[in-house]
């Protein structure tokens, strides 16, 4: 053995010596069999996290919300089903709290507002394949009047009925009467555009879609200097002539949904390609065989399938 082991040897034995005589080994020991009760976790709510390295000014303002624009939805679903009673429910009761609030003070300013436009806008003219076209704006390009999809059947026949703003803290009725006598004359008031039940019937694809105008004001798609219940009144004012400040937006939002490129209008097509039908033949009779909701929803954006579109989205253009 040599020198450097035997003086190791001799350390460790030093050492285990001094370790037994001050009582280390108990003290470990029982430390580590002592039972110490589990450390509490916190818990952590994702909402209340925030970044670090923000300042305090930027930490205590609220958070933008953006939306997009409105889902389809298909209320004779089985969630739809489920929810339904519970979630009108709760909407009635946050109107009755809403309603013992007074009015904004602009209300009056505000409902002038709806009525005293001039119209300075010649109408659209329409081309062989039925598109309109709005001087001034070439990307918008609806191929459904106003007037049109009022006849066909849209809304549930409930776009008009009495409405309670809970922005604007009032009820917003007769402002049917604005529209042109001619888009009337074959309609029933009550059932076609005042109904205060929204009845699937009357739409042309006799399905209902989309969201309540209640739900579009909620989401922040209202804007109430111009439009209370939303795009088809806007579509209805640009239509007779009425040009404002939110034209751009709302051009915008029908260009996302059922423009060149929109959304509702490109799923529409890829229904048509999954369901192998390249003709749109007499309208009403092949939208039966590709999904009813999404018809019925691109028909309340002023859009419906035509020859052209389809034949680019089998050519692969979509």
């Amino acid at each position: 053995m040599t020198d450097y082991e035997t003086r190791r040897l001799e350390n460790i034995k030093r050492n285990q010596a001094l370790i037994k005589q001050l009582g280390i080994n108990n003290v470990k020991q029982e430390t580590s069999t002592s039972k110490r009760p589990p450390p509490k976790k916190r818990k952590l709510s994702p909402s209340a996290a925030r970044p670090t390295r923000v300042s305090a000014r930027i930490a205590s303002t609220e958070r933008p919300i953006y939306n997009d624009e409105p889902s389809i939805i298909n209320d004779t679903s089985k969630s739809a089903r489920r929810g339904g009673a519970k979630k009108v429910q709760s909407v009635t009761a946050d109107a009755v709290e809403v309603k013992a609030q007074s009015p904004p003070p602009d209300l009056e300013e505000i409902r002038k507002g709806w009525s005293s436009w001039e119209s300075v806008a010649l109408p659209p003219t329409r081309d062989e394949d039925g598109t309109f076209h709005f001087e001034g704006h070439p990307t918008f390009l609806p191929n459904k009047s106003p007037a049109e999809m009022l006849a066909e059947g849209a809304f549930g026949g409930s776009y008009y009925r009495p409405l309670y703003s809970k922005s604007l803290r009032t009820t917003i009725e007769d402002d049917w009467k604005e529209l042109p006598a001619e888009w009337l004359q074959d309609l029933s008031v009550e059932k076609h555009l005042t109904s205060p039940d929204y009845d699937p019937e009357i739409n042309k694809f006799r399905v209902k879609c989309g969201q309540s105008i209640e739900e579009w004001e909620a989401a922040g798609w209202i804007n109430h200097a111009y439009d209370v219940r939303g795009w088809f009144q806007w579509y209805t004012r640009f239509w007779l002539g009425r040009r404002c400040d939110d034209d751009d937006r709302q051009i915008g939002r029908w260009e996302r949904c059922v423009g060149e490129r929109g959304r509702w209008r490109r799923m529409l097509l890829k229904k048509y390609l999954q369901a192998g039908v390249k003709t749109v033949a007499d309208e009403g009779v092949d939208e039966e065989e590709v999904s009813p909701v999404m018809h019925q929803t691109c028909h309340q954006w002023a859009w419906e399938v035509r020859q052209q579109p389809l034949d680019e989205a089998w050519a692969g253009h979509l």
